[in-house]
């Protein structure tokens, strides 16, 4: 069967309604701890350490107003998702056609890749800082993070928000420490949170804090966890929901609005005062900590780092879940999905180090950040659109307040992340050879432009579809008529195990002594594979006995039948001779392989099925 919830491992399994009193509070709890860990990953310590160290306390009102834009954003998100019950990559799909999800599929997923990119390289960085291992080593090992999501995951949805939990908490509490030792001054920080005109690098810091800050996958995956809790499906247990929800949002978010301010002035106190004002790479953050103040505080950092990138990973590959399977209702083996969300991170980091050194890491973590501002738009636009839509959210639709907030924090960071991709295209037209530029970036910078004013128009225009976003699925049929099917070639595959005699008697069934019958057997030695028809080995000669026998047999019962043997390929093999003779019924017998067997052995069933045009009966 079909699935068609956002992450429907896990959907509505926690539930909500057999807990009382702040029992029932914390039953809501969890979701938006999630998604902070994406508020402070190595992408935002990268920022924070910039702007601390070159600019003392001034930029904590940066992060404070941050905070507050991601704060009215996650809110947004957790609304659709309780609301309608759809994530934001599924919405879309209703909303926007089928040739236009591609390429938002295609921008969240680069976004995810970026995102997780990041966090392989804070990762293996704090794995180098703790333990001295190679860079390429740290990056190595971060594949391993696919099995231990897969194991969260087997484990249920408060398992995972546990973990992540904890991870926040490591992070947490070693700042905490180090705000002790640093000593920073309290009159100033406070200062700090006084705007003040920004120009020059403030500026162009202060950017890259709020690109760090709000993310899009974050929105993506707030959507979608918001579904894991069961609700009451009335308009009482909807407010319930939402009011819970905004309280788990806002104790998350301003948690991680502590967690990088304390980097910040952890950057203003030991870097700033002591006149060190260029230090943007951790690695540099690290060794300074340690000429400072010794070996705590530097430990301590490396500690922090190395939590932060785990529990980042973990959501930035639910995120890549929800963005396939919602835009391109794609879904495929959850381990293979993660594999390949991380693979695709860890390529690049791969080839920076082999090509350029480890020093380059440090430009490829601002070059992600780059790729995840370009993406911003086509998640936000969207979600105001959605939440903002009466006909399809009633009575929970934003207040007119709300929107003119929404618009105009999407209206600041739209335009802050383009003046911060212009800046990084400026630096690189500085560079004699940019026939690439002209080439691949500019056109692809276009064309996104030209996606991005469709993404904010076409709801605008195009209301009559309205109705139909609102059924996941399209509207049920008329059934009509029942008529007898008779089919009159049915192809029936064997392998001359015991399950043959199931297989057989039900595709008799099916046609009984008025259809045509033709047994099928694929023949998988080597030489099989090599060679084709032309072999006859002996297994192939034995083979082609037992369908003999298998024809005669049905022969006497009073059944025409006829015999194939393929070679090769199991699943191809089936699926040529089934096409190729025009069956119009094909019978299989299912091992029930397993897990690990299914890796080995592979799923046949599920191959033949995705290469025929006809009714495939799998007999267990």
């Amino acid at each position: 069967m079909t699935k068609s919830e956002s992450l429907s491992e896990v959907h509505q399994s926690v539930h909500t309604d057999k807990r009382k009193g702040w029992r029932r509070i914390l039953a809501f709890i969890g979701p938006a701890y999630l998604i902070s860990v994406g508020y402070m990953d190595p992408g935002n310590w990268a920022t924070d350490l910039a702007g601390g160290s070159k600019f003392g306390y001034q930029l904590i009102w940066v992060l404070l107003m941050s905070n507050l834009i991601a704060l009215l954003l996650q809110s947004l998100s957790a609304r659709l998702g309780i609301v309608r019950g759809l994530d934001l990559a599924q919405a879309s799909k209703h909303a926007y056609p089928r040739w236009a999800n591609i390429p938002l599929f295609g921008l969240a997923q680069t976004a995810i890749i970026a995102c997780d990119l990041a966090e392989i390289i804070g990762m293996a960085i704090g794995l180098q800082l703790l333990f001295g291992l190679p860079l390429i080593w740290g990056i190595s090992i971060t594949i391993f993070d696919t099995i231990l999501l897969l194991f969260l995951l087997n484990k249920g949805m408060r398992a995972m928000e546990s973990f992540i939990v904890s991870m926040v908490f490591i992070v947490g509490l070693s700042f905490l420490t180090e705000m002790f030792i640093v000593e920073p001054s309290l009159k100033e920080v406070v200062k700090g949170f006084e705007p003040s005109l920004l120009s020059g690098d403030a500026l162009y810091i202060a950017i890259g804090i709020i690109g760090a800050t709000v993310m899009p996958h974050n929105l993506y995956l707030h959507s979608s966890l918001v579904q894991t809790r069961k609700i009451e499906r009335s308009n009482k247990g909807i407010k319930e929901a939402l009011k819970f929800n905004l309280i788990d949002t806002t104790v998350a978010l301003n948690l991680a609005f502590f967690v990088n301010a304390a980097i910040l002035i952890l950057a203003a106190a030991a870097f700033y005062k002591n006149g060190l004002h260029e230090v943007a790479e951790i690695q540099d953050a690290h060794k300074l900590l340690s000429n400072i103040f010794g070996n705590v505080a530097p430990t301590l950092f490396a500690i922090a780092l190395i939590a932060a990138g785990q529990s980042s990973t973990v959501t930035g590959t639910l995120a890549g879940q929800i963005v396939m399977e919602g835009h391109l209702n794609l879904r495929i083996q959850p381990w293979l999905r993660r594999l390949i969300t991380r693979l695709l991170a860890i390529i690049p980091a791969f080839f920076t180090i082999l090509h350029y050194g480890d020093d380059a890491l440090g430009g490829l973590l601002v070059l992600s950040q780059v790729v995840l501002s370009l993406q911003l738009g086509f998640a936000i636009i969207p979600l105001i659109h959605f939440t903002s839509d009466k006909k399809l959210m009633k009575d929970f639709a934003i207040k007119p307040w709300v929107k003119v907030l929404a618009w105009g924090s999407a209206a600041v960071i739209i335009s802050l992340n383009v003046k911060l991709v212009i800046e990084e295209i400026s630096g690189w037209t500085k560079d004699a050879n940019i026939w690439w530029l002209y080439v691949f970036i500019f056109p692809a910078i276009i064309l996104t432009a030209l996606l991005l004013l469709y993404v904010f128009f076409h709801p605008i225009i195009d209301k009559k579809n309205r109705a139909k976003q609102m059924v996941p699925h399209g509207n049920a049929l008329d059934i009509g008529k029942i008529e007898k099917i008779s089919y009159e070639r049915i192809g029936i595959a064997v392998d001359f195990s015991k399950n043959d005699r199931n297989t057989i008697r039900h595709a008799l069934i099916q046609g009984g002594k008025d259809a045509h019958y033709y047994l099928i057997h694929v023949v998988e030695t080597a030489a099989a594979r090599y060679h084709g028809d032309i072999v006859m080995d002996h297994e192939t000669q034995s083979d082609a006995e037992n369908l003999e026998k298998y024809k005669a047999n049905l022969a006497d019962l009073g059944y025409d039948a006829s015999v194939f043997i393929g070679f090769g390929g199991t699943a191809r093999a089936i699926a040529d001779i089934s096409n190729k003779n025009e069956f119009q019924l094909l019978v299989m017998g299912a091992h029930g392989h397993k897990g690990l067997k299914d890796l080995i052995f592979g799923t046949t069933v599920d191959s033949v099925r995705h290469k025929v045009n006809i009714p495939v009966l799998i007999i267990r």
